[in-house]
């Protein structure tokens, strides 16, 4: 069933409600609000009612939840150019990339004011639909126990996205009324193993009422047992850095299951391809996606931050979606060497080999026979290779150069793997700069999802958006096996996924831990999380913090840039492992509590 078809449908729900948008207090304005029963005539009236809560979740969860959790990491950047003339905004994402947010920054309000929607439709949803007799609708009872499973789930996966960043400070709420309490507990730690054991209760309590994936590709947008144990399975692997109590065994056993298809039928695929191809809900990797369609359902953040407003030039391609030009990837190398006209530097140092950073440089840290690290390509037949925007950008039509705009004005656009002021604008070139200081040619950029040619008459905002994969579950295991003391398995079961990007004669690649890594400890499988999951929104919660080196890590400018107004320290404070709650946020609802160290 795609969602996508019953999204009017929602629309008409009167027993919908709009939550207000500061989200704050989950409190709600109900608009020509109606009885239930009302509504609820048949199934139809009920799909279109869980509809909802897909539509407020893929617009909340892909957004600010990308911001918090990739820009502060390091793989990917927000750049602003001459020191903020241009993209800046007030610093609203660049404190993110320097770890340098506070209380009162904007971005963290609006992710906050953003984090609650969800949650307040799914506790809306429940209180009806725990009411209604589904066989006065024509339903069986296992198929309303699906719904009210699918919400359930929902709801804890937003419970899981808000604790990720939150933590304690969060207040746990699932009265439909509106009425919201202070956080779960004064104590932080107390509160966070609360919530953390909600979340587990609530998962383990419903994935038997929910569908398991048999190679329907309908049903990969649709929350199923197989996402539902993925979203326990990252509980567990996060237990020992959010309750203090390690579950690594239980994680491993549970990555087992999925695997051995417990919950469904599910398979790595040969070519990494078919998880970001336009046909993806038909991919056996894919667990879960959230149904995706061009002038209904898009991503905003899937490629076009990384791009120019030109990009429609770059790829053959134009459509109302512009692009930002303000993320690039975090460089690999320094601003060292000799300056070339438009292009960097030639002959700079690299962070992973003159600078021996174990983090960072995202480019460098793959293999030259990975067969993505090439440049983005795709031809008039819909073929594409390659996962990166780098080096001379052409014209896809004609193959003449495509120019550049702002600091670089209509001169050739040629992406470098540095990030400075090549032309000494605002501020002199030095060694390293931080992302504050980047051209417009500065990062290279990041292509995930193909863009297709409009000669191909494929759109590339019809690709589903893939939120969870099987690749996700063996490198889970892997990470267990790691922490029990068998690095040996670790390595088997990312290889297990990993070799499918090296060709027959690169077999022998797999043996090798990597450009940076001289054997495969936990460093290597650090820095494997990343490459496997680039720019997936999952690195600063997923990988860095449970690997302690989300504050304590030193990558690209941290501890070698200065800025005049903040401190870029190799170590930061680690009050930044856990976001503050918004001024806004206290002073509406005096029953939280901010997290003790801010």
């Amino acid at each position: 069933m795609n969602l996508i078809k019953y999204l009017g449908a929602m629309f008409a729900a009167a027993t919908m409600t709009a939550v207000l948008p500061s989200c704050t207090n989950l409190d709600e304005i109900t608009y020509d609000r109606i009885d239930a029963s009302a509504y609820y005539q048949d199934e139809n009236s009920v799909k279109g009612a869980v509809a909802s809560i897909y539509a407020s979740a893929q617009s909340g969860f892909l957004e600010y939840f990308w911001y918090l959790n990739e820009f502060p990491a390091d793989q990917v950047t927000w750049r602003t150019w001459n020191g903020g003339a241009w993209g800046y905004d007030e610093a609203a994402k660049f404190v993110l990339s320097s770890q340098t947010w506070n209380s009162e920054s904007v971005i963290i309000r609006q992710a906050w004011e953003h984090a609650w929607e969800t949650i307040g439709l799914c506790n809306t949803l429940l209180g009806d639909l725990e009411k209604l007799n589904p066989a006065s609708l024509g339903m069986s009872d296992s198929a309303m126990k699906q719904y009210i499973a699918e919400v359930r789930t929902m709801r804890a996966w937003a419970y899981y996205n808000n604790f990720e960043l939150w933590g304690g400070t969060l207040p746990l709420c699932v009265a439909a009324d509106g009425n919201v309490p202070g956080s779960a507990d004064p104590d932080f730690n107390k509160s966070s193993q609360i919530i953390w054991q909600f979340m587990a209760d609530e998962l383990d309590g419903c994935y038997g009422d929910l569908i398991a994936e048999q190679g329907n590709p309908g049903t990969r947008n649709r929350l199923s047992q197989g996402m539902n144990r993925m979203l326990k399975m990252r509980l567990l692997l996060n237990s020992e850095l959010w309750t203090g109590t390690a579950r690594y065994d239980e994680c491993k056993t549970l990555c087992e299951q999925i695997i051995a298809g417990d919950y469904g039928n599910y398979s790595i695929v040969s070519d990494y391809r078919d998880i970001y191809g336009i046909n993806n809900e038909t991919c056996p990797e894919v667990v879960f996606a959230f149904a995706m369609e061009a002038g209904h359902n898009t991503n905003n953040n899937r490629n076009t931050p990384f791009l120019p407003y030109n990009y429609d030039q770059m790829f053959g391609f134009s459509c109302d979606q512009g692009g930002w030009n303000c993320v690039c990837m975090v460089p690999s190398k320094d601003n060292t060497g000799t300056l070339v006209p438009y292009a960097g530097t030639s002959n700079p140092k690299s962070f992973i080999f003159d600078y021996g950073d174990k983090l960072g440089a995202p480019f460098d840290r793959m293999n030259n026979a990975d067969i993505r690290k090439q440049p983005f390509k795709c031809d008039a037949g819909g073929n594409w290779r390659g996962i990166f925007a780098m080096g001379p950008q052409k014209d896809w039509n004609t193959g003449a150069d495509v120019l550049a705009d702002a600091d670089l004005q209509d001169k050739p656009l040629i992406y470098v793997d540095q990030v400075g002021t090549f032309q000494n604008l605002g501020r002199q070139l030095e060694p390293v700069m931080s992302p504050r200081w980047g051209e417009t040619n500065s990062g290279y950029r990041v292509i995930r999802y193909p863009i297709y040619p409009t000669s191909t008459g494929l759109d590339w905002r019809n690709a589903d958006q893939v939120e969870f994969r099987l690749a996700e579950v063996y490198y889970t295991l892997a990470e267990c096996h790691m922490r029990s003391g068998n690095p040996s398995m670790a390595k088997s079961y990312v290889n297990q996924v990993r070799g499918r990007y090296f060709g027959a004669s690169d077999q022998k690649e797999l043996e090798k831990p990597g450009p940076g890594f001289d054997t495969f400890d936990a460093d290597w499988l650090l820095s494997e999380w990343g490459i496997e999951f680039l720019n997936e929104g999952r690195r600063r919660r997923t990988d860095l913090r449970r690997f302690d080196k989300f504050t304590q890590g030193q990558w690209w400018f941290f501890g070698r840039a200065t800025e005049t107004d903040r401190q870029l320290p190799a170590k930061r404070d680690r009050k930044y492992e856990w976001y503050p709650l918004p001024q806004s946020a206290l002073m509406v609802n005096p029953g939280l509590v901010q997290n003790p160290n801010y």
